[in-house]
């Protein structure tokens, strides 16, 4: 699916070397200890940064990978604790009706405060789909408190904020930094966008869209792949950002073979993807990524 019957010339092998660097298990497990405290689910202040930059002098990792991994480890708590946190909605919402904020149960309960919001309308008997419209598209239905609290608790929250805007942004930036550098190689490939138009129009939704398909035979470090899939984040060794990206390796594999993720901020040498090798971002020109985060913040 997505491989033209003809590729004209005929597909070339591409050699390529990419020299990566991972991050122990052991310096992940102390790097996360250090930049991932309880309750703590926002964008940091400056002087927190610079107190993990401080506490990660003389590490094998770099400020940049430890934020990326601080987000991994609260997305994760987020996903596992969600279901202990719906079975207290009963007691967050007499809290919340109480007097205490979001702010407040989030901390207490160590769940981002999207999450906790959430957990509170549920207590008060709202359904899924009822939560779901009105955060994402009707805040103004909710009452003065409410919506004060909850775009308090989404200014503080990356975890689970509704607006992933940027995050996303800056992705589509990381993968298009991605397709110049195999442009630079000469290598032939597809992009996710074609792939997504092609299959939409001949199978009515997108089936499997990896960022570039590669239509030359390409071998990375002596492996072939037929595939590359860009991540803009660390490549952490942990139960559900492997379990999610192996999900999506394994629908890769199972129709072009072997592929490769490309970690922006890295990866754990104790991270394992069947059918898929790790490489990081250092052979890439990241300039287009610096100008966009510069750019964000002004």
């Amino acid at each position: 699916m997505g491989i033209p019957k003809e590729i004209n010339p005929p597909p070339e092998k591409v050699e390529i070397k990419w020299k990566t660097k991972a991050v122990t298990k052991n310096v992940q497990s102390k790097a996360g200890k250090i930049a991932c405290v309880p309750g703590e689910f926002g964008f940091l202040p400056e002087k927190r940064v610079q107190e993990i930059a401080v506490k990660l002098d003389g590490m094998s990792i770099t400020l940049e990978q430890a934020l990326s991994l601080r987000a991994a480890l609260n997305q994760e708590k987020s996903v596992y604790s969600h279901s202990k946190l719906m079975r207290r909605s009963n007691e967050l919402s007499r809290r919340y009706d109480s007097g205490e904020s979001v702010i407040a149960l989030s901390k207490r309960f160590d769940a981002p405060p999207v999450n906790t919001f959430r957990a509170i309308l549920t207590g008060r008997g709202w359904t899924k789909t009822r939560i779901k419209d009105t955060l994402n598209k009707n805040p103004s239905k909710l009452n003065k408190r409410d919506m004060e609290q909850f775009e308090l608790a989404e200014s503080v929250d990356r975890v689970s904020s509704v607006n992933q805007t940027e995050t996303q942004t800056a992705a589509e930036v990381f993968e298009e930094i991605l397709c110049n550098y195999f442009n630079s190689l000469g290598v032939r490939f597809r992009r996710q966008e074609d792939l997504l138009k092609e299959q939409k129009r001949e199978e009515g939704r997108a089936i499997i869209t990896p960022d570039l398909l590669l239509l030359d035979d390409v071998r990375i470090n002596g492996v072939p792949c037929a595939w590359i899939d860009a991540k803009h984040f660390f490549g952490a060794d942990l139960k559900f950002p492997k379990k999610k990206t192996q999900k999506q390796v394994d629908r890769y594999v199972a129709e072009y073979g072997q592929g490769a993720i490309v970690y922006r901020h890295g990866f754990c040498d104790g991270l394992r993807l069947r059918g898929a090798i790790k490489l990081d971002s250092s052979p890439l020109d990241l300039k287009l990524l610096e100008e966009f985060h510069q750019n964000s913040k002004s």
